[in-house]
């Protein structure tokens, strides 16, 4: 048996759950991982990717010192040719450019990507660098592409964006809704706080979504939409809330307002015609508005399939009318809770990670916020809202951004349509990258400097219920590799410099517990929450307004941030592509259980010898129509580009939609989706792209035979069983 040189507990570097973790170190490398019994929000729970997923710490594939292209004369499409340098050296690069760029263009020529898998301190640095140095907001991150619909529709109708209620909430749920999230594979904790509701208190779960996910036998009942039509089904279930008067009509009246007006507008919603559109049988429609109308206290649980779309802001929005009709917010096992991908998308986020906030989604063109900011950091700030993830890629092709910095992001890979995002990137004049690997995003950079992954330093996370949790160095820095944070103070200082600055409170850091605290002092939410106090009780949800405070498991008990909730009508209709004659199946994208992002981590970790390569999920039906069995290589198609990879034939898929996973560069689901946008949101759609599939061989270097036991893991299998 070994015995640890030390255990370490720290927060999980994966999905936006936040489990804690211990981990188990022997002469500087992690060789276990457990899960403290006692500690929320897991309690002993772990993932596969939580538990077997930290090899790449240690992988030597990591960039150890700052490298610098010596290739820039042949275009960022060439293969780079990269040499070491000193941090001195990179620095002052990366300082000349930027500053050389400023100068010239203006601080709107500069764009930026922060990063939800850095911690709060980081990105904190990062935006306060972008904002006050470079003079610009054009600062996004992975969650436009992920929960920009989310987000859109929950602040308009209620002025907050963030999961509404906890995680410790979820196992005495009485009902509760799971559209858009494949939760087994996606949050698998939380999935068995799900379950257990159902095995344990008698809940009653409605699973609405296209696939034959594994929550689906778990359900009460589970409503098989044709992709696409979510508004239909949503509103179907208001309109036969209304029309059988369950409804709560103190809560509207005391909470809310719009209400006449939105009954109006659902009149021709019925489920008749909701079933004609969707697919799902109108009496369904009805049975699921029952049981979530009728529940004491019922709540709803959404992922990507929900957001991922053009029409993402108002599937959001028939989501929250539901919520505020049944009065289902404000109280302890209900809620509008969207489920956050990633382990920091939420705490970058609420850090600044955002075009038009500040931290805690205090907003750029607020002047009374401006001016608190500007005096605390000594600088003058722009109110002018920055751009988007999805507005930078095309404001690159159009050269009106100049250089990008991207801070542990890929957008080589998120970004759709990724000849375009390519094409775009091509055209800046500077590129520089800070990460620990060299990813498809970092290959076409002119600078990468070289992170500490989540074990090699200290820090805080914020998981998606909004619990802000340490993040605790655990083994050195691998070679000359610094945290993001000391990186940024290092490289904000040089630009203070050079552009003559000295901001009152600047980049002199010593730690990240101080830049805690200047975060705390100019966030009211955060007022209440300091590393003692986390040090103390494991975590703190905010709003958290001082130290005397509990902290807000649950959101709106009294008032929305807006004051009433809006009710907001929804014409259904879609700007997705469609399928047709020439291609004319569906394309549906998403996560599997072994593999996260961009396969960045896990793709060098043990978890790739077990989900190797990416797959084709096609149904059985369209399988036979197309002579193909699982196993067989075939090229999937959109009017965009090829991908090549094999398939699985499983009931999970409906009829006309498959399904693959955005994990694998050398079968990109990115490359075949569609840059069209939802015009409030800005998010692209990565759930709707008109294909076609065609049966070919295995490319060049492949055998032609699988490993048929790929197919038969708890990942793929059909249906998924993972308890």
């Amino acid at each position: 048996m070994i015995v640890p040189d030390r255990i370490v507990r720290t927060t999980c570097p994966y999905c936006g759950v936040g489990c804690q973790m211990h981990l188990k170190v022997k002469d500087e490398y992690i060789y276990a991982v457990e899960a403290p019994f006692d500690a929320a929000p897991n309690y002993g729970m772990l993932c596969v990717k939580g538990r077997f997923g930290t090899d790449y710490v240690k992988h030597p594939g990591r960039v150890k010192t700052p490298l610098i292209r010596t290739n820039r004369h042949e275009g960022r499409s060439a293969p780079p040719v990269w040499r070491e340098a000193t941090w001195d050296e990179a620095l002052d690069l990366v300082a000349d450019e930027l500053v050389r760029v400023v100068r010239e263009y203006g601080g709107d020529a500069v764009a930026s990507y922060a990063s939800a898998k850095a911690t709060n301190e980081d990105n904190y640095v990062f935006q306060k660098f972008i904002r006050a140095l470079m003079g610009t907001n054009n600062i996004d991150h992975c969650a436009r592409l992920c929960h920009a619909g989310s987000v859109t529709g929950l602040q308009l109708s209620i002025g907050s964006s963030a999961m509404s209620n906890s995680i410790a909430e979820m196992e005495n749920l009485e009902a509760f809704i799971v559209t858009g999230s494949n939760t087994t594979e996606t949050h698998p904790v939380i999935s068995n706080f799900l379950k257990r509701a159902v095995r344990q208190n008698g809940a009653k779960l409605v699973v609405i979504d296209p696939r034959r996910i594994d929550m689906t036998n778990f359900a009460t009942l589970w409503l098989r939409q044709n992709p696409g039509t979510d508004v239909a089904v949503f509103q179907a279930m208001a309109h036969t809330i209304v029309k059988e008067e369950l409804y709560d009509p103190d809560f509207i009246a005391e909470r809310t307002e719009g209400f006449n007006d939105y009954l109006e507008s659902l009149e021709s919603f019925t489920p008749e015609w909701a079933e004609s559109v969707s697919g799902v049988p109108a009496e369904s429609i009805r049975e699921a508005a029952r049981i979530y109308a009728g529940a004491n206290r019922a709540a709803i649980y959404w992922g990507m399939g929900v957001s991922q779309s053009t029409h993402g802001t108002d599937n959001t929005l028939s989501l929250v009318n539901l919520a505020l009709m049944c009065g289902h917010v404000g109280k302890a096992g209900t809620g509008l809770n969207p489920l956050r991908g990633q382990n920091n998308v939420q705490g970058c986020s609420d850090s600044g990670g955002l075009p038009n906030v500040y931290t805690a989604y205090q907003r750029v063109d607020d002047p009374d916020v401006r001016d608190l900011f500007q005096t605390t950091w000594g600088v003058d700030l722009s109110p002018t809202p920055g751009l988007t993830a999805t507005e930078m890629c095309d404001a690159c092709y159009t050269e009106e951004i100049r250089a990008m910095f991207v801070l542990g992001e890929n957008p080589m890979m998120s970004e759709p349509n990724q000849n375009h995002a390519r094409a775009a990137l091509e055209k800046l004049q500077f590129l520089v990258c800070q990460d620990i690997f060299i990813n498809e995003t970092g290959a076409m950079a002119d600078v990468i400097l070289p992170a500490t992954s989540f074990a090699e330093k200290d820090g805080t996370f914020t998981n998606t219920d909004r619990r802000v949790q340490r993040c605790r160095a655990a083994v050195p820095p691998v070679g000359n590799s610094r945290p993001d944070w000391d990186i940024l103070s290092d490289l904000g200082r040089r630009v203070e410099a050079r552009l003559g600055i000295k901001m009152s409170a600047g980049f002199d850091y010593g730690h990240p517990e101080e830049i805690w605290e200047e975060m705390r002092r100019v966030t009211p939410d955060f007022w209440g929450i300091d590393y003692a106090r986390i040090e103390r009780e494991g975590g703190v949800h905010w709003p958290c307004p001082s130290f005397d405070h509990p902290g807000t498991p649950f959101l709106f008990a009294e008032e929305f941030p807006r004051g009433r909730g809006k009710f907001w009508e929804v014409a259904y209709g879609t700007e997705s592509e469609q399928p047709d004659a020439e291609y004319p199946y569906n394309l549906s994208t998403g996560r599997v259980l072994y593999h996260w992002s961009g396969s960045t981590m896990t793709g060098r970790s043990r978890l790739e010898d077990v989900y190797p390569e990416a797959v084709c999920e096609i149904s059985p039906f369209d399988a036979e129509a197309l002579g193909l069995v699982t196993g067989d290589w075939v090229n999937v198609s959109s009017r965009r580009g090829t991908i090549t990879l094999r398939v699985l034939v499983t009931g999970r898929s409906p009829q006309g939609t498959v399904f693959v996973p955005f994990h694998f560069a050398e079968a990109a689901a990115n490359l075949l989706t569609l840059d069209r946008i939802d015009d409030r949101a800005k998010i692209p759609d990565y759930k709707n792209t008109a294909i076609k599939i065609e049966k070919t061989v295995a490319p060049e270097g492949l055998d032609e035979g699988y490993d048929e036991h790929l197919f038969d893991r708890g990942a793929i299998k059909d249906p998924v069983q993972i308890h």
